[in-house]
């Protein structure tokens, strides 16, 4: 699932999904949207922050989360925006990303095997609610 508003980005990214044999339910550009589209129970949503009706990615990706049990992966070009906030994401993978990057990301979190996050790289950050802070910036 993609909630982004940025019809370009959003196609990149499906095409990224797509290409790694991922099947995407769809993508929505505002929290309207973006609920209707959870009933389809997608593992993983990524998320941007600022979306047509404002700065909701966090509540959206809170209520994926708690509600609909998706795994949210933040997706944005201001990473530091997320800190802070409550939301029950997974992580966050910066814009401009890569096709690579993406398939990194889902494959780290579907990993139901992992004790710990594992370590960030350049484009994905993983984090914890308990310390968002220190991964975000590691």
């Amino acid at each position: 699932m993609i909630v982004e508003d940025e019809v370009l980005v959003a196609m990149d990214l499906e095409s990224s999904l797509c290409d790694a044999g991922h099947e995407v339910v769809g993508a929505a550009a505002d929290a309207e949207a973006a609920y209707e589209l959870a009933r389809e129970r997608p593992e993983i949503a990524f998320v941007d922050v600022n979306l047509r009706d404002g700065d909701t990615g966090p509540d959206i990706a809170r209520r994926l989360a708690h509600e609909h049990g998706v795994r949210v992966v933040f997706l944005t070009a201001n990473p530091t925006s997320v800190i802070g906030r409550s939301t029950g994401a997974f992580g966050v993978l910066s814009k401009p990303f890569e096709a690579a990057a993406v398939s990194r990301v889902i494959e780290t979190v579907l990993d139901d095997a992992l004790p710990e996050p594992p370590a960030p790289d350049n484009d994905f950050r993983v984090f914890s609610m308990t310390d968002l802070c220190s991964r975000l910036h590691a």
